[in-house]
């Protein structure tokens, strides 16, 4: 038996310069399990796609589902994959630009809510979306994709 193929995700990670240093546009997680958490529950904006969709287009029709904005346009930084402990392979670009956080319409998504009800109930795909120094979005980011940041810091070196 062969092992399944990991699901995938890219995404595109927005960087800006300001006087304080180098912040980052991270979302946080939408939906109940990640109401009330912090540290690990913001991500890199992403989705997942299928494998005959290359994945810089997955990244910018996801930044649109998931933000409700257009991409940025601009030079694109490859930061390369990380693979997660849920064993999702998520891919990155990063693209220097400006965000209004308060600006963004996230897409949504449908689950049984509470657990065995029979309900179900839509919630945002990110509830917020916020700008961090990268030592506070290195605190609060999914563990594996806090490789990103560190890429972004070595090519703005």
């Amino acid at each position: 038996m062969t092992p399944a193929t990991p699901k995938r995700s890219a995404g595109l990670l927005l960087f800006r310069h300001t006087d304080d240093g180098p912040q980052v546009l991270l979302g946080h997680m939408g939906g109940p399990y990640f109401a009330k958490k912090d540290a690990g529950a913001w991500t890199v904006p992403k989705g997942e796609y299928e494998p005959d969709e290359p994945a810089w287009e997955a990244a910018r029709r996801e930044f649109r589902e998931e933000l409700g904005l257009p991409p940025p346009d601009g030079e694109a930084i490859d930061l390369g994959e990380v693979r997660q402990t849920n064993g999702k392979v998520v891919t990155a670009w990063a693209i220097e630009a400006d965000l209004d956080p308060a600006a963004i319409a996230p897409g949504t998504f449908t689950m049984e809510w509470p657990p065995r009800s029979g309900l179900t109930q839509e919630f945002p795909e990110l509830d917020r979306v916020a700008w961090f120094g990268l030592d506070r979005a290195r605190e609060v980011i999914v563990t594996a994709q806090a490789a990103f940041l560190d890429r972004l810091a070595e090519h703005s070196a």
